[in-house]
């Protein structure tokens, strides 16, 4: 990482969780690779985890469940991957 890219991902951090999320959206958007654009690996297990998300072969879990989960396991001094 450039020392350039180091200040600005430190500026970045300093920003309140709003801030962050705009700054991630405006930074987003500037890329010219757009989704569709896609290698074709990742679409294909896009595809396949959406399949078993429609099918209920996979039931997902809301952000704020896991961050909870992961948050009490490092609590706990466990390994955050279970």
């Amino acid at each position: 990482m450039s020392q350039t890219v180091a200040e600005i991902l430190d500026a970045a951090l300093a920003l309140s969780e709003p801030e962050r999320a705009e700054l991630t959206e405006l930074l987003a958007a500037s890329l010219t690779t757009q989704p569709s654009e896609l290698h074709p690996a990742w679409a294909s297990e896009l595809r396949r985890r959406t399949a078993e998300v429609d099918s209920g072969q996979v039931k997902p879990v809301p952000w704020d469940e896991v961050r909870r989960q992961v948050q009490a396991q490092l609590d706990a001094g466990e390994p955050a991957n279970g």
